[in-house]
């Protein structure tokens, strides 16, 4: 049973029991016991999307606690627990059948913060931590962890526990282990320590869990099938209805047919969830969570229960709200001209960011308290903030509570644009951070635009840079099929690089110089022709960029080279008609920044790299848009950067300027990453197999969309095909053996029933592809994508690692293991999470080899089609 002190077993009988106990997580794991996951679980699944949202749960709880606001319990949700007999050592172990993900996860968040405060000097608090919630000290062995995860994560969770030098590894438990370190990391640097005390009261004492214990003895297999085989549950919007129609029995026929039915068939039951939500957001509840609606509403409406007509009224009142929801979900239902375009705009910008505001908007304009124009003119400040931020690089993180906050702030006299512009405009940290003009002209020169945000969030800021050129024939976007598209190619051949060296300033090699420009602003487009301008020279480009029908393909087609020069004008110039596109904010109101944004993206990126990688100082400047000397300046002046040993030279040496900033000596850079597992070799240099590029990078910090590098077959346009172009590619580039062998292994490959796609980059790539799943379940997957030009193939783990049944890693680590027995190609175990690479030439050498491990992921996937329909996979275990 479990009691307010933690977890006892109670022996006393034989039946069969289940009890069940709320209980906080340093309760749960109190005294000499362990969580051991069976083999049975699934391994640990956590990412990114699901820490984030534990993580602004938390943060919630700790800003309430430090403005001293009333705090309650945050549920986080259920473990089913079944004990096993006390050891001789008196340890109590418990089997974790249901649960794991929440008790694996808060315990990498306590190891994370742990060496957090290790890396402040605060030992005692750090000793606290490691000795009363991770490990039974006076055990021995595997009883020394407080959790035992499944054999396949049991390695990775040790390290972290133990602090080695594998620690914050590839795979979910490295990466969760380095997200809290990073986020534990940032907050501190902008809260102080008093915030680092708040995160650890919320993570023990404020997350409320319900433990599940089962008797000894009982089948918990059994009991584990039972959990994960319910049927669908009620959604929060149908508990509310029935509560509400619980508190109608005069009215609630008619109310439900003249006004709940009518509202329920116009939004669907995903939207209904949504407008429910945004009911109690623009109400004035900025905290309201889309999983607690029910309880939120049912505590609003609980005065009014036994007033039939009151209760009537709000829900006349939800379905006017329901109306106006939909002129923001399908902008073409707005019938003002310039509150609709600026609706379209931001519905093509996507997400639900700005929807509180738009539906109080919506409000306002409908009651009569401010005009059309004032609603689209507040709406442009909101697409402003989000547009510049993007611009700069900035985070979306805690984007969605800034815009909650919102309606209260309008709830107020005056101009509902104004009220708008003066919120987003206050001095503050983190989300609230509108760049102002001087600072979006800097970060449109030199960011690496192409990586910031979603790919039709970087098209809509090209699409309506387009537009304010006025064309007298506008572009119909509609029926054109337009992509981003790179002027200086991504994979520039040589005239290219002989160009750019004549500009490369001292120390610069081509390729540095290439790396800083290519993402930027001033060298993105948007064509229809992306195949066709490929890496042609700027002569070749000039005749198609020419004849487009956008004026700034025209204006690009007209210069006489395409190099930095070119490149810094048109971002120049582009960075002006933002600046008049998206108006700032009030500007004596900037919020102060301590230091360029670019410096704390570097330490993110440093705290997101892997055990057993290194990067280049080239690598970091291009993912934050500087200089690779400055980043080498900047890393030898600035104190405790985490990770500093893994950034080397370009050709893989540790920098001869390189020393420790802060007081302690922690030891020869190249010795600390052989002990991580990264290979030199006898002249010094670290394998390349081990590198993080820019792209890996950016990748690690959530900034990739993986939908890039998708296939993408393009319509058949009665000329040359997206296939043709792949084979012209790689004969005109490859050997002749390189090429059959390649040719061959995709001709296996179809003949075990897959078939080629191909993407829409300049270089035709080509993606051996498979159908898997049901017509209500379809999903494509490919193990490698292949690029002539360049010569690679890439082992795409990154796009399996969401794709059953390769999303468990296990399956990932084999696939992984069978290319590296084949000769030539030598994939890094810490490159799990991300695309790793091999020469393509290795086909023309080892092509039956390939072609056995085409086949075993064929069939591998084949034998996974065959028994999902016998399994029923966990809700969460």
């Amino acid at each position: 049973m479990v009691d307010n002190e933690g977890l006892a077993p109670d022996n006393s009988t034989k039946r069969t029991r289940v009890q069940a106990r709320e209980i906080t997580f340093s309760k749960l794991v109190q005294g000499e016991m362990q969580f051991q996951v069976p083999l049975y679980q699934r391994t640990y699944s956590w990412e990114r999307q699901q820490l984030q949202q534990l993580w602004d749960d938390v943060m919630e709880l700790v800003d309430d606690r430090l403005e001293a606001r009333p705090t309650a319990a945050h549920f986080l949700g259920s473990v089913v627990l079944a004990p096993e007999r006390v050891a001789a050592g008196g340890i109590q172990r418990w089997l974790v059948v249901d649960g794991q993900q929440r008790l694996t996860t808060l315990m990498l968040a306590f190891v994370a913060l742990r060496d957090r405060h290790r890396e402040r000097k605060a030992d005692k608090k750090a000793a606290r931590i490691h000795d009363l919630l991770l490990v039974n000290g006076y055990q021995e062995g595997d009883d020394h962890y407080r959790l035992l995860p499944t054999q396949a994560d049991r390695d990775a969770f040790i390290a972290c526990v133990e602090s080695s030098p594998k620690a914050g590894g590839p795979g979910n438990v490295g990466a969760a282990y380095r997200f809290f370190l990073d986020a534990l990391a940032e907050g501190e640097e902008s809260s102080g320590e008093a915030w680092t005390d708040a995160v650890e009261t919320v993570l023990g004492n404020l997350l409320s869990i319900v433990a599940i214990t089962a008797a000894e003895g009982d089948n918990v297999y059994r009991i584990f099938e039972s959990i994960n085989n319910t049927g669908v549950g009620l959604s929060q919007s149908d508990l509310l209805r029935n509560y509400l129609f619980m508190c109608l029995p005069n009215r609630g026929e008619q109310v439900y047919r003249t006004l709940w039915l009518p509202m329920q068939e116009l939004l669907g039951p995903e939207n209904l969830e949504l407008l429910v939500w945004l009911d109690l957001v623009v109400a004035g509840n900025s905290r309201a969570k889309q999983s607690e609606i029910y309880r939120d509403q049912q505590k609003r409406l609980e005065p009014l229960s036994q007033d039939e007509a009151a209760l009537q009224a709000e829900i006349a009142a939800l379905a006017e709200r329901a109306e106006r929801l939909m002129r923001i979900l399908e902008p073409e239902r707005e019938p003002e001209p310039e509150l609709r375009d600026v609706l379209e705009r931001l519905s093509r910008w996507g997400g639900q960011t700005h929807y509180p505001l738009a539906l109080y908007l919506l409000d306002l304009v409908d009651c009569g308290r401010c005009t059309a124009q004032e609603a689209a003119e507040a709406l442009g400040y909101a697409e402003s903030y989000m547009v510049r931020r993007l611009l700069a690089g900035l985070s979306t993180t805690g984007s969605n509570r800034v815009f909650m906050e919102l309606p209260k702030e309008l709830d107020k006299d005056g101009s509902p644009a104004q009220a708008v512009r003066r919120f987003l405009s206050r001095p503050k940290t983190g989300a609230r951070v509108w760049p102002g003009d001087d600072a979006l002209r800097e970060a449109v020169r030199e960011r690496p635009f192409y990586k910031a945000g979603r790919v039709n969030q970087r098209f809509q800021v090209l699409r309506r840079l387009e537009e304010s050129y006025s064309a007298s024939e506008p572009v119909d976007y509609t029926k054109a099929r337009l992509t981003v598209e790179h002027v200086l190619p991504q994979t520039p051949a040589q005239q290219w690089l002989d160009m750019l060296a004549e500009e490369a300033e001292d120390r610069e090699s081509p390729e540095e110089l290439h790396a800083l420009l290519v993402h930027t602003l001033g060298n993105l487009t948007l064509s229809g022709d992306n195949a066709r301008l490929s890496n042609h020279p700027f002569r070749r480009k000039q005749e198609i960029l020419d004849s487009s029908a956008l004026r700034m393909n025209q204006r690009i087609a007209a210069e006489e080279r395409w190099g930095k020069a070119q490149i810094l004008a048109r971002a120049d110039e582009l960075a002006e008609r933002a600046v008049r596109l998206w108006p700032g904010p009030i500007e004596n109101a900037l919020h102060a920044d301590d230091g360029w944004a670019g410096w704390k993206e570097l330490r993110k990126a440093l705290r997101a790299m892997p055990s057993g990688t290194w990067t280049t100082y080239g690598d970091i400047a291009a993912l934050i848009g500087t200089h690779a000397i400055s980043v080498g300046s900047h890393m030898r002046s600035a104190p405790g950067l985490h990770g500093a040993y893994r950034v080397l030279t370009a050709d893989g040496r540790v920098a001869e300027g390189f020393r420790w900033t802060d007081d302690e000596q922690r030891g020869d850079p190249k010795a600390l990453l052989e002990a991580e597992g990264v290979p030199f070799d006898a002249v010094g240099r670290a394998h390349r197999s081990h590198r993080l590029t820019a792209g890996d990078l950016a990748t690690l910090l959530g900034k990739n969309d993986s939908d890039e590098w998708a296939p993408a077959q393009e319509p058949d346009d009665g000329q040359e095909t997206a296939a043709d172009r792949f084979t012209t590619q790689l004969r005109a580039n490859q050997t002749q053996e390189t090429v059959d062998g390649v040719l061959s292994a995709l001709r296996f490959w179809e003949q075990q029933g897959g078939y080629r796609a191909y993407g829409k980059a300049a270089e035709t790539s080509c993606f051996p592809t498979l159908e898997a799943g049901t017509a209500l379940d379809a999903r494509t997957l490919w193990p490698i994508a292949v690029y002539p030009v360049t010569g690679t193939v890439e082992v795409v783990l990154q796009h399996l690692k969401r794709r059953p049944p390769f999303d468990d890693e296990p399956m990932r680590r084999d696939l992984m293991a069978r290319f590296n027995e084949i000769e030539g190609i030598e994939l890094a175990e810490a490159k799990l999470d991300l695309r790793p690479s091999f020469p393509l030439e290795v086909f023309a050498a080892h092509g039956e080899e390939l072609c056995a491990v085409l086949e075993w992921f064929v069939h591998v996937v084949a034998l996974a089609e065959a028994r999902r329909p016998l399994e029923d996979g966990p809700a969460e275990s």
